[in-house]
């Protein structure tokens, strides 16, 4: 943070260290809460790579789940899937208070507020910590994370949000028998390429906001010597965050100029104070998601979900394998749990200015959305009106395929919502469907 020196003369704190010569304290920072443990749950080497859960009641049938990930030792697989636990993105909502502290909550969701006991827990103990979303009691934004504390909206049965909707994509591969491992994106940022290769196809949360230069480092490489990518989510790649050097499991990130923000950094304090970089939009620092995914976050809403609708580039022979069983007039996604659609929540669309590959394939695009639906900060050269859902032909979800370097993929649905359709009709549905056809294609070695 800049001392009482600051004159504006670097925006970087390392060029005039002096410059920089305070510490800022707060009442409700916390890092490590320093628990005692009550009992111990050994990792042992049967234990299946997974999601697991412990589970805590009380005697009046009270009940809590505290959340770890199981994978496989370093540098081997037990399946040829791995799913990619978005843990960065976790950690940067733990405990969010933003759902109810900023007053346009309301407004983007269309709805009036319904707070839940963990919300209204939260609201009475800011001991526990705050989110990157939140503002210290100060009103300064809060820059860093740590998953040494109970976090307790990282939990099964707690929203249809990051954790909580990417267990349907865990719960689709249990149900249709994909053997699959999990791993994790601190395990990505430390280990790298190493953690991705044994893999055949990596399948990404419906979320994947928050990264740091290793993670998308390590997912680039990944794809360029042939692995396959299933980006099944929204807002994905968006944030550019460090993680601790020597303390695990703690995260900073900085909200710049651009981007859907709830607090704005002090201007002089935009760079890491863990590594020096530029933090903010990973577009901002000329890695925009299109050139990684085929799509990147356009607009958002939190009112009601849509479908997608084909576009031409799914009758290309190439994408053949993604729509066998799916009719040529055919609605996608008209149904599910998160908004009654698989389009809904943060979408994302292809940009060839940004980075979507000019080989790609537009598959599909979502149709229909409400008023509530704007774009995106980063999407506008100015303020202006007619850009919602209505009016806005940027207010929608693009699905693309493409293939990369030796033989290797991407299939992208741009959407966060898409996850929660996959259940419809017991996984007999065309978003189920589509979704499976691409796994078994990836996970064939024949060359895309």
């Amino acid at each position: 943070m800049k001392g009482s020196r600051w004159t504006g003369e670097t925006l970087r704190w390392f060029d005039r260290p002096d410059h920089y010569a305070a510490i800022h304290f707060h009442d409700d920072d916390l890092h490590d809460a320093g628990w005692s443990p009550d009992f111990e749950v050994p990792i042992t080497a049967a234990m299946k790579s997974g999601v697991h859960a412990v589970r805590l009641t009380t005697a009046n049938g009270g009940e809590a789940f505290v959340t770890f990930f199981v994978r496989p030792p370093l540098g081997t697989a037990t399946a040829p899937v791995a799913f990619l636990a978005s843990t960065a993105t976790y950690m940067a909502y733990a405990n969010s208070h933003h759902g109810w502290e900023d007053p346009l909550s309301e407004i983007c969701y269309g709805a009036a507020l319904e707070l839940g006991p963990t919300e209204l827990f939260l609201n009475s103990r800011p001991d526990y910590g705050r989110s990157t979303y939140d503002r210290h009691r100060d009103g300064s934004g809060v820059c860093y994370s740590s998953r040494l504390r109970p976090i307790l909206n990282t939990r099964p049965k707690h929203s249809l949000w990051n954790f909580g909707a990417d267990l349907h994509i865990v719960d689709w591969l249990e149900a249709t028998g994909q053997p699959y491992d999990v791993i994790t994106d601190e395990d990505l940022h430390r280990n790298g390429l190493a953690l991705l290769a044994p893999y055949k196809c990596i399948v990404t949360g419906t979320h994947p906001e928050y990264h740091s230069a290793e993670q998308l480092g390590a997912v680039e490489a990944y794809l360029a010597r042939g692995g396959r990518l299933i980006y099944l989510g929204g807002n994905g790649f968006y944030w550019r965050i460090a993680w601790h050097p020597t303390s695990p499991g703690v995260i900073e990130m900085r909200r710049t100029e651009n981007g859907t923000r709830t607090w704005i950094a002090e201007p002089g304090e935009y760079y890491l104070g863990f590594t020096g970089e530029y933090s903010g939009l990973w577009r901002n620092n000329g890695f925009a998601p299109q050139r990684l995914v085929g799509v990147g976050y356009a607009s958002e809403g939190f009112d009601v979900s849509s479908c997608y609708r084909r576009a031409p580039g799914s009758f290309d022979p190439r994408a053949a394998f993604i729509f066998e069983g799916i009719g040529r007039e055919e609605t996608i996604g008209d149904f599910g749990l998160v908004g009654g659609g698989a389009a809904g929540l943060e979408l994302d669309i292809a940009d060839p200015r940004l980075g979507t590959p000019s080989h790609a394939l537009l598959l599909a695009s979502s149709e229909r959305h409400s008023n509530v639906y704007v774009l995106t900060p980063e999407e506008l050269m100015s303020a202006y009106p007619g850009i919602d859902g209505i009016e806005e032909a940027k207010v929608r979800a693009d699905m693309v395929f493409f293939e990369t370097p030796e033989g290797g993929g991407v299939f992208s649905t741009g959407s966060i919502a898409w996850a929660g359709s996959l259940f419809h009709n017991r996984y007999d549905n065309n978003v189920a469907r589509i979704t499976g056809n691409v796994l078994r294609r990836f996970i064939d070695p024949t060359p895309l």
